[in-house]
């Protein structure tokens, strides 16, 4: 830096120096003053640091020393924490094996109170109960060591055999006992068997430790309650076919079959609580929810009160008391003996097997001779819901009875329903005796037993029973026509018909569903007929109308309306004819009406069509004469009017 850019500064820099010089020089006097006062302070000051040095020298020292006892502190604590964790292994090992000791001393162990209970007290206490439970399970842990090569099973197999046997003795003769009280006369098994219930841990404690015994009790049991359930069922199927009605249907009572053809069945009077094999009545109560299920019957007590059952009220008592039987029975079997699946079904089967069959063959026996259909379908209905009832139960083991019986029951159902209608098919008319137009008697008992299998069927339908009923109904049709047939006049014919199928679509729609087959076809046969026979009731007291009418529609139609001018004596006639005899035509017309038809509903509506049509073929005719070829006939002012004429009819309707 040169003195020029200094002086360009403003400042002189020798000066500086001088000035900066001299400050320097006041501050190291001051300094050295400072020094001087505190020279006392600073020798002390000294003398303290070197005490200290001292001191912190010592403490090194120390320090050093204890560093290396700290050291071998470390090592030791590694030495004890390497011991205290082989102690605490050892210490797991031997608790593990001191447990495992435990367990199979105390399973080794038999206590005193287990051999008391045992030895001495009875078996119903519950003290045995619990003392077996306990003796069994120590005869398992026993097992189960020696499989394991246990040396101290030895020192405790001696008294748990003799306990054993013991206590099998004393299984086997309460069991027994139980079993033999079954066979006391008029004892209620049911007693006993649910009071061996409560004993159940026996058998299994036979069978875990005395096989023999088990199958010895088991065998006992099968032999036992079989014989009691197959004197039981046989005695009472016996006393209950004794309440039967003694009249029943015999193979000449059939549908088709003629009432003067023989004294049988349908000559005989009939019992106060017997209805007819073609007659549901309130047979169909059997299968009813109430009736289904409701207690047995009691044989003895209907003799008594002289009471009568038919067939399938027999039948329903019987299989309800074998249902609830068989129901209770395999589920005690089930419980008791500890089966399940097809080992319970053959223990089953061993109890109740020859019963089964019993009943079967009595079944079989029973169906060889019986020739009533509604009690064969009751009967088929009651196992079907008997069934469905066991199937709810969880009970299975009847399924294959079911089965059996319902093989029994449909072929001869069927086989009698096929005899009633070859029976129709092959009745002869002519061989009726003397014939009229009211409802036949086999068309009646075809409505009764129509609707009777109808309203049974619907509960449970079954499309074979609506075929064979579609046969029998096609025989009756055949056979009301070859009735109708031996009557000479059409309109008889006409009566006959109309009287039989109302009758059978009354029984029909009032018995069974009026959406069937059976009521629809009769229905259209009905109105047919209905029809045909008004136009037969109109023919002869206004015939010549008819056919009048019918022409000039015909020519008016065709364009030839001229024709009619040549017809003015032949309407002239028609029109006072008509004046002066319908209401003595219409009042014999409902006369005729009310001696055909048995039917009241069927009759006024015969009637009301009769003059509904007569009304429209008036107004037919005053049609015909509106055309300009008749206007100016002489005899209109003879019409009646139309409106006068309806009046009139409504005051002539019959009344019935």
């Amino acid at each position: 830096m040169n003195s020029s850019w200094m002086k360009w500064m403003g400042v002189d820099l020798r000066h500086y120096s001088k000035q900066v010089e001299l400050e320097l020089q006041q501050i190291e006097q001051k300094s050295i003053r400072d020094y001087i006062q505190e020279s006392e302070n600073i020798a002390s000051l000294h003398n303290q640091i070197t005490a200290c040095d001292a001191v912190l020298e010592r403490m090194e020292q120390m320090l050093g020393a204890f560093q290396s006892d700290l050291s071998s502190i470390s090592s030791e604590i590694r030495t004890l924490q390497e011991q205290s964790g082989a102690m605490n292994i050892r210490l797991r090992n031997r608790q593990a094996v001191r447990g495992k000791l435990g367990e199979l001393v105390d399973g080794l162990i038999v206590p005193s109170a287990l051999i008391t209970a045992i030895l001495e007290a009875p078996v119903t206490e519950p003290r045995f109960l619990e003392q077996l439970q306990e003796l069994d399970a120590k005869a398992a842990a026993v097992r189960e060591q020696e499989a394991r090569g246990t040396a101290a099973c030895a020192d405790v197999r001696g008294i748990l055999d003799r306990l054993r046997v013991k206590a099998v003795t004393k299984i086997r003769e309460f069991i027994l006992q139980k079993i033999y009280s079954f066979r006391k006369p008029m004892t209620n098994y049911q007693i006993p068997q649910t009071a061996l219930l409560k004993y159940r841990f026996f058998y299994q404690f036979l069978l875990g430790n005395e096989r023999a015994t088990a199958k010895e009790i088991r065998d006992e049991y099968v032999e036992t309650l079989s014989k009691i359930y197959l004197s039981y069922y046989r005695s009472y199927l016996g006393r209950l076919m004794k309440v039967q009605y003694e009249e029943v249907a015999e193979k000449d009572d059939l549908m088709g079959v003629e009432d003067t053809a023989k004294k049988g069945f349908f000559s005989k009077p009939s019992l106060r609580s017997r209805n007819t094999i073609f007659t549901l009545g309130t047979r169909g109560s059997v299968i009813s929810p109430t009736e289904l299920e409701a207690p047995i019957l009691v044989p003895h007590t209907a003799q008594r009160g002289e009471q009568r059952y038919p067939f399938e009220a027999l039948f329903r008592s019987q299989h309800y008391a074998l249902l609830d039987n068989s129901c209770r029975e395999y589920l005690f079997i089930c419980e008791f003996f500890v089966v399940s699946g097809s080992a319970a079904h053959e223990l089953f089967n061993a109890v109740m097997g020859r019963t089964l069959s019993m009943t079967l063959k009595h079944l079989e026996s029973y169906l060889t001779d019986c020739y009533d259909a509604i009690a064969v379908f009751l009967c088929i209905h009651i196992v079907l819901r008997f069934r469905n009832i066991a199937a709810k139960r969880d009970v299975p083991a009847l399924d294959r009875y079911w089965e059996q019986v319902l093989a029994l029951l449909w072929p001869r159902f069927e086989l009698i329903l096929e005899m009633n209608v070859q029976s129709v098919r092959s009745t002869d008319p002519q061989r009726l005796g003397g014939l009229d137009t009211r409802p036949h008697y086999i068309t009646r008992r075809y409505a009764e037993f129509s609707s009777a299998l109808v309203s049974i069927n619907q509960t449970i339908p079954n499309e074979r029973t609506m075929q064979l009923l579609g046969q029998l109904q096609v025989e009756v049709e055949n056979f009301v026509l070859r009735v109708a047939a031996e009557f000479s006049s059409r309109k008889e014919q006409l009566v006959f018909l109309i009287n039989n199928y109302d009758m059978m679509l009354g029984v029909l729609m009032e018995r069974a569903a009026d959406d069937s087959k059976e009521v629809e076809s009769f229905q259209q046969l009905l109105n047919a007929r209905t029809q045909e026979f008004i136009e037969e009731l109109l023919s002869p007291p206004f015939g010549g109308l008819v056919a009048f009418v019918k022409e000039a529609e015909a020519l008016i139609e065709r364009g030839q309306a001229e024709r009619l001018r040549g017809e003015e004596a032949r309407v002239t006639q028609l029109i006072r004819g008509f004046g002066s005899s319908w209401k003595s035509s219409v009042e014999s017309l409902s006369q005729d009406v009310m001696r055909s038809f048995t039917n009241f509903r069927n009759g006024t509506s015969i009637i009301q069509g009769a003059l509904t049509q007569l009304i429209q073929l008036y107004h037919r005719f005053h049609r015909v004469l509106s055309q300009p070829q008749l206007r100016a006939l002489p005899a209109r002012a003879e019409l009646i009017n139309i409106h006068h004429l309806m009046v009139e009819l409504k005051k002539h309707k019959p009344n019935f």
